[in-house]
């Protein structure tokens, strides 16, 4: 099926035949006519099956007769979870348009750069948007902008945006927006938080669900390793020196492990750079291009880079720290064998996190066994865990007497 007989001008099949898309993806041909009918739509998309392509390119579509709105005003408002998520859908937007019959104006907005520059730009309105919630919020309290004229709402990653708590700024988007427009939600996973989101938001939705085979291509290999959780970082630099001169992302759970492992790394000559909330968005967006370019060859980054992170030709992929949601594991991971070219992922299992990793392995039904390398075996055993033949402490955990001692107490 071409992108054409999907409703879409021929003008972007050339753009996408220029830009290597041999046909639509599940998700595409799916959401595109559902968005070009005017309907509402609720998809479960997991990253890398095409989702962006898959409500930008008929929003696009549906601009083409518009004109440019007025000063502050927004037709089309994407809102996404993290900074880098913007800057790459607002890349998408550029893309799919460069042969776009008129002038388009795309804006990302986000924080951690200068306020005053996005409120300049916004004097002559926007056509289409990509903002954090945050920054969003911020530049409609200086009146840089209104969205009283919003006639598509897109929700991108909407999962990831009620776990990073958007869930209050979000319900102050929705009341700002005016109640005829058409809205897209588009999320890896459906949490019980998003049902009152979803029932707020849409209206007699097309709903689409990508089966789950899509979620993890067969060319990527997971490696889950048994390793105390000493020895991680010593276990990291022998992965780095088996694969001499390949790129690695490794993912940790807080920026000060990030900075930790990477001072750890540099030490032993690493070329390392790290990837967090606290970095200026500058520096990030420099980091993430000199990675991209291959300047850089580990890059140790907390979860902010598990979704909208696009790097082509990754090999190697490393969870340094698990992941909180088992949802997450996925996104991880799914930075690698990207394209149909091959990957692996190296998941590091301390002996307090095995119920973790279990619980990962059944909500996402994965067929992997832990494996043990030489040098590395565990040498410590769970502290949730009695040892062989001790028995639980007594006492630690209160009996319903006790309970009912110090309820009558009270």
């Amino acid at each position: 099926m071409s992108f054409s007989a999907l409703g879409l001008s021929g003008f972007f099949q050339h753009t996408l035949d220029e830009l290597g898309y041999t046909a639509p993806t599940k998700v595409q041909e799916q959401a595109i006519p559902a968005v070009l009918e005017g309907r509402d739509v609720l998809a479960a998309a997991e990253t890398g099956s095409g989702k962006t392509a898959a409500f930008v390119l008929p929003l696009l579509e549906k601009l083409r007769d518009h004109t440019r709105p007025h000063s502050h005003q927004v037709t089309a408002l994407i809102l996404v979870p993290t900074r880098e998520l913007a800057v790459q859908v607002k890349q998408a937007v550029q893309e799919y348009s460069l042969d776009y019959p008129r002038r388009l104006k795309t804006l990302a907005v986000y924080g951690g750069v200068s306020i005053n520059t996005q409120m300049q730009a916004m004097l002559a309105g926007c056509d289409v948007m990509v903002a954090t919630p945050g920054r969003l919020l911020d530049l409609i309290e200086k009146n840089a902008i209104r969205l009283d004229q919003v006639e598509y709402l897109v929700l991108d990653e909407a999962d990831r945006m009620l776990d990073l708590g958007f869930a209050d700024e979000l319900e102050r988007i929705m009341n700002l927006l005016p109640a005829q427009r058409q809205n897209l939600l588009f999320s890896a996973t459906f949490p019980q938080e998003l049902d009152v989101l979803i029932d707020r938001l849409l209206f007699n939705p097309v709903c689409i669900e990508i089966e789950r085979q899509n979620k993890l291509p067969d060319s990527l290999i997971q490696r889950p390793i048994e390793v105390d959780k000493a020895q991680r970082t010593t276990l990291l630099r022998y992965l780095l020196a088996e694969n001499r001169g390949a790129q690695f992302l490794v993912f940790v759970a807080s920026k000060r492990t990030a900075e930790n492992v990477a001072d750890k790394l540099y030490k032993y000559d690493f070329n390392v750079d790290t990837l967090h909330g606290d970095k200026p968005q500058t520096e990030r967006n420099a980091t993430l291009a000199a990675f991209k370019a291959g300047k850089i060859r580990v890059l140790v980054a907390t979860d902010l880079a598990a979704r909208g992170l696009d790097i082509p030709l990754l090999p190697f992929v490393v969870n340094y720290d698990l992941p909180r949601s088992p949802a997450d594991y996925v996104h991880r991971i799914g930075r690698t064998a990207r394209a149909g070219e091959a990957g692996t992922a190296f998941t590091f299992v301390d002996p307090d996190n095995d119920a973790h990793f279990k619980l990962i392995v059944k909500r996402n039904q994965l067929n992997v066994s832990l494996e043990q390398i030489a040098g590395f075996e565990r040498t410590t055993i769970s502290e949730s865990t009695p040892a062989k033949g001790q028995l639980p402490v007594k006492g630690k955990r209160k009996s319903k007497k006790d309970k009912l001692r110090e309820a009558a107490a009270r």
